[in-house]
């Protein structure tokens, strides 16, 4: 078969350089196919809306209409960088691409009609961890911090970061930065203390209040959740979902976000009133068949925590996790109520170039599925009492934190913690994001790493910069 290159040299003595490059990139298979793939990644790259609109309106016009999304995309990836050709046929097309503003790979499929004009049939990327043999080379901590330093310079300049970032190592800080303004109006800049919404990270608070009972004997993870919410309105799901499937998303139990929510988002005020609006809802599969995220399994977990303790989900955490762990700076008090040092979150979901605030898409409080605020500090002190067993014995921790279902992107789901490794490095936590908020968080036992960032702006701000870290640090 023959083959083409992406970008071709001319005067070799006056283009050297370029031919080098070009010579290091990644050929394309001459098939209709990897034509229409190289056609898409040239007008996807260029950033040009024009250009690319015109390409979905003659190859892809189902997704025209989809084009807001199509150009964010490109503002949020920076494009892609062809790597590998995985499968090749006349009419499909697999292979990997890279993120340029990030670590992340992709692997892309493509399917093409036999006849001109060779239209698109079905296209689609989905994230996957860096491929070996395209692993980013560890160095040493001096030098991976130095170049975290110099990445968060970079992005913070071109307004892709504005938050706090901290490293950990063997439980005390070894690199702590804060970048961009917690409040733009009133031009307060982010501190290591601002707190930032955490989105999903309060899964893992959720999590750990859920094993803290098994530990008690209070809960068995085996047991139906009608067993402790015994008038939960839908029979489907309160006699075949455990408490082992709410906590690694394998229930069918499905989400509440949606226009349902949108619509009544203030009315929602504590996790009864969720009950109240979706419990009538049956599952969307066999429970423990397959794995689906679910923020409504998650605050069934919190509806079960306040069954069992006699407490409410808030003050049982604040209680049992946040007092213990020394976590002074977080919480979930309502969205209406003064909390010092929370930042304002800016988005561009909705359409627009223009960050603009998040306030019109939170919910009243945050739940046991999610919301909330925390800072940097705090993560590390709630990443220290996991390891040092201040909020579950060391049983209950490895049941807590060890990967039991398969995830799309190539890792494992635990007990609200996902489980991956990258690098032969092995990390645990779990991340957040809505609009206007990112967080992650990661505890790297066999390193002794913990990595966390937050960021007052949409996904994957913070994301980018954990993995960053995360695949430069050095192995022990």
């Amino acid at each position: 078969m023959k083959t083409k290159r992406r970008c071709v040299g001319s005067i070799v003595v006056i283009f050297l350089a370029a031919a080098l490059v070009c010579a290091a990139q990644a050929q394309f298979p001459d098939t209709f196919a990897a034509r229409q793939f190289s056609a898409w990644l040239d007008a996807f790259n260029s950033g040009n809306r024009a250009v690319l609109l015109q390409f979905l309106q003659t190859y892809r016009p189902s997704s025209v209409a989809h084009i807001n999304d199509e150009v964010g995309f490109r503002e949020q990836t920076g494009g892609f960088d062809f790597k590998k050709t995985e499968e090749s046929t006349p009419t499909h097309f697999t292979g990997i691409v890279k993120e340029r503003r990030s670590d992340q790979f992709a692997r892309f499929v493509i399917d093409v009609e036999a006849a001109e004009p060779h239209r698109i049939t079905n296209f689609n990327l989905l994230a996957i961890p860096a491929p070996a043999e395209f692993a980013i080379p560890r160095v040493s901590q001096d030098a991976a911090l130095a170049a975290l330093h110099t990445e968060l310079e970079k992005a913070a300049a071109s307004d892709l970061f504005s938050g706090t970032v901290l490293i950990a190592k063997d439980g005390k800080s070894v690199f702590t930065a804060a970048y961009g303004l917690a409040d733009r109006e009133k031009k307060i800049p982010n501190k290591l203390d601002t707190r930032f919404r955490i989105g999903s990270m309060n899964k893992m608070i959720t999590a750990v209040a859920v094993l803290q009972l098994a530990q008690a004997g209070k809960i068995k993870l085996s047991d139906p959740v009608g067993k402790y919410l015994t008038d939960y309105p839908n029979t489907g799901v309160a006699t075949k979902v455990t408490i082992h499937h709410l906590l690694t998303h394998t229930g069918g139990t499905g989400d509440f976000f949606g226009p349902q929510f949108d619509a009544h988002r203030l009315e929602l005020r504590t996790l009864q009133d969720y009950i109240k609006m979706y419990g009538s809802r049956g599952v969307a599969f066999e429970p423990g068949s397959r794995w689906e995220y679910s923020n409504y399994g998650f605050l069934l977990l919190g509806v079960l925590v306040e069954k069992v303790s006699g407490q409410s989900y808030y003050d049982y955490v604040a209680e049992h996790v946040y007092k213990p762990a020394g976590m002074t700076s977080t919480g979930s008090l309502p969205e209406e109520q003064n909390v010092p040092d929370r930042s304002v979150g800016y988005t561009k979901f909705g359409g627009g170039d223009a960050l603009k605030p998040n306030t019109n898409t939170l919910p009243y409080r945050g739940t046991s599925a999610g919301g909330g605020y925390s800072t940097v500090e705090d993560l590390l002190r709630f990443a220290n009492a996991i390891q040092n067993h201040k909020l579950l014995d060391a049983e209950h921790t490895e049941l807590l934190t060890t990967g039991k279902v398969d995830t799309p992107n190539g890792g494992k789901y635990a007990y609200g913690f996902a489980d991956q490794s990258a690098g032969g490095v092995r990390c645990f936590g779990h991340g957040g994001g809505a609009p206007g908020m990112n967080g992650d968080l990661r505890i790297c036992p066999q390193s002794g790493y913990v990595i966390a960032v937050l960021a007052n702006l949409d996904p994957p701000a913070a994301q980018r910069i954990a993995d960053f870290a995360a695949n430069r640090l050095p192995e022990k």
